[in-house]
């Protein structure tokens, strides 16, 4: 006995394997030592990306040639699809490849995306057509061109769909979440996860932007395309100390389906006759089967067990989250929109003859993540810890909350900003002059940024957290897909919003809310009427978290 001790000891509690196929053990795999790697990778991946995605809508307009709003529209929709497809990814990693093979083979398709965009960037250098006008090629050239770019970046899109869900679940499965020592630890991944994130986004929105205006477009796309390549070699290296998985002869998407299949074959049931499996239901403490009970009748029969139920359960709670949470998606989509704008109407100098990119500015959200993410994990949580008990500080729910409400606020603070750039252009006598610099500092659309990125570490990361924590163990790429798809249909939402604002506002030729000219548009309105449906989609979330019932109860 006293020689099999340390051995259980040290046996992760959760069906995971090594390398080899053998039951891990904490000794040998995953832990910190693990998730460094996979927070590695995330760091090359997302300077792959936001050197693509940041400075997109600048190579539309000045070197494809297509107008402002045709270039909005084409970077909204990729934005949105790139945000879609990690539900495709996951689902495939989750029911059939897994999600070790299915990150290799995602990073090859993307390397191999990143690797046509730079040809196409350099394909006007080597083409023998002329220009005509500034910045656009001849009609031959453009076509290749434009087709081989929009093949190129849709494959990124479709590479990060596979890779982005699949690598934060491969990172978060190294911690043993039944241990209490890896339990608290996994909840700081999360954090730290994002501090990659951030980090690797910020060095590309600084770096990428100036080579790719300043130098060449194609240096610019090839650079995300070698950070890749060595974002595949990092994971490699880590193979032999990840924790894997031990996938289910079922797959989750069968079992949770037959649920629903045999709750509505039985719907007629009468309640006599599954009152024994609801009482079985009843016996398991860390589950309410009073909630969606419905699906108790998919019981009859024997088809689905009580655990298959409540799995089915336990994806119906994450519905009213996931729907009230758009409201803080479509107020993330104008970080990198409608902000910008407000920028290069102002005055950008740092120093005398060098004024900063307004498309830059986005680099002060991510510096609000990477200083503020410290001081919410070594001194926010603990401090919450000891107030509460609770061992995360605060619960998932209350951080996402948190965040929805600095959301709020965050508008608010831009709406009045607005409205004393557009004060400042009429007693300047500029309100016709929308290419002539405001005389207002550009540091005054600061607070703004800086809330964003704040409300970002309380509900972006509480959002990933949460839907990989709450679904179950064998659907948690699924799980942060459907956190990435919150973002994606955000983005789709603030589209469609702008859309028709557009053209109510824009009626019998007068100047819309988002005229060319945004000396006589009215930013400021928009940003009220998000404050609203913020505050609406608030109000709704509280309610729904204030009776959401978790999945595992000892994790919160």
């Amino acid at each position: 006995m006293s020689i099999e001790t340390p051995l259980l000891l040290d046996t992760v509690a959760n069906a995971v394997v090594d390398y080899k196929g053998r039951r891990a053990l904490r000794s040998n795999s995953g832990g910190w030592r693990s998730a460094c790697f996979i927070i590695g990778v995330e760091v090359a991946e997302r300077f792959a990306y936001y050197g693509i995605s940041c400075n997109l809508i600048m190579y539309l307009t000045e070197q494809l040639g297509q107008s402002t709003a045709t270039a909005a529209e084409n970077v909204n929709t990729w934005s949105g699809t790139a945000s879609l497809l990690p539900l495709l990814g996951a689902f495939v990693a989750d029911s059939y490849l897994g999600r070790y093979c299915t990150i290799i083979i995602a990073s090859c398709i993307y390397i191999l995306g990143l690797g046509l965009l730079t040809l196409s960037a350099m394909l006007p250098s080597i083409s023998t057509s002329n220009y005509v006008g500034k910045n656009k090629v001849t009609l031959a050239s453009s076509e290749l061109q434009v087709n081989l770019f929009f093949i190129s970046l849709y494959l990124v899109a479709v590479g990060q769909g596979g890779h982005k869900p699949c690598v934060q679940a491969l990172g978060a499965d190294q911690f043993d979440g039944e241990d209490p020592v890896e339990c608290q630890a996994k909840s700081s991944f999360f954090n730290w996860w994002y501090f990659g994130l951030c980090a690797g986004s910020s060095v590309a929105m600084l770096i990428l932007t100036y080579v790719q205006e300043d130098l060449s477009w194609g240096l610019g796309f090839g650079i995300p395309c070698v950070a890749m390549v060595i974002a595949l070699v990092v994971f490699l290296l880590g193979t032999r100390t990840y924790r894997y998985s031990v996938k289910e002869v079922k797959s989750p998407f069968v079992r949770i389906g037959q649920v629903f299949v045999a709750a509505i074959k039985n719907r007629q049931a009468k309640p006599s006759e599954i009152a024994i499996e609801e009482e079985a239901c009843r016996t398991l403490p860390q589950h309410n089967s009073e909630q969606f009970k419905f699906l108790n009748k998919a019981l009859q029969g024997k088809v689905c067990t009580i655990s298959d139920v409540e799995e089915a359960k336990a994806v119906l709670r994450l519905i009213p989250i996931w729907a009230t949470s758009l409201g803080y998606a479509i107020v993330v989509a104008q970080t990198s929109t409608f902000f910008t704008k407000q920028g290069a109407t102002l005055d950008r100098t740092i120093f005398p003859g060098f004024e900063i990119p307004a498309a830059s500015l986005q680099f002060f959200i991510g510096l609000a993540i990477v200083f503020f993410i410290p001081i919410y994990d070594r001194i926010f949580v603990p401090i919450a810890r000891a107030i509460t008990t609770k061992p995360f500080g605060i619960t998932m729910l209350q951080r996402i909350g948190t965040g929805m409400l600095l959301s709020i606020i965050c508008m608010v603070v831009a709406a009045l900003v607005e409205i004393k750039r557009l004060k400042t252009a009429k007693e300047y006598g500029l309100v016709d002059m929308p290419d002539v610099t405001i005389p207002m500092s550009v540091w005054w659309l600061l607070p703004q940024y800086v809330l964003s990125g704040i409300a970002d570490i309380f509900t972006i990361v509480g959002l990933q957290e949460f839907f990989y924590d709450q679904v179950p163990s064998e659907l948690r790429s699924v799980g942060l897909a459907l956190y990435l798809s919150i973002l994606g249909v955000g983005d789709f939402l603030s589209g469609f919003l702008v859309s028709v604002i557009e053209e109510v506002t824009g009626e019998d030729g007068k100047d819309s809310w988002f005229a060319d000219n945004l000396n006589r548009a009215h930013l400021d309105y928009f940003y009220w009427l998000l404050a609203g449906i913020s505050a609406v989609a608030f109000t709704a979330y509280l309610y729904f978290a204030k009776s959401y019932i978790y999945n595992r109860p000892s994790t919160i």
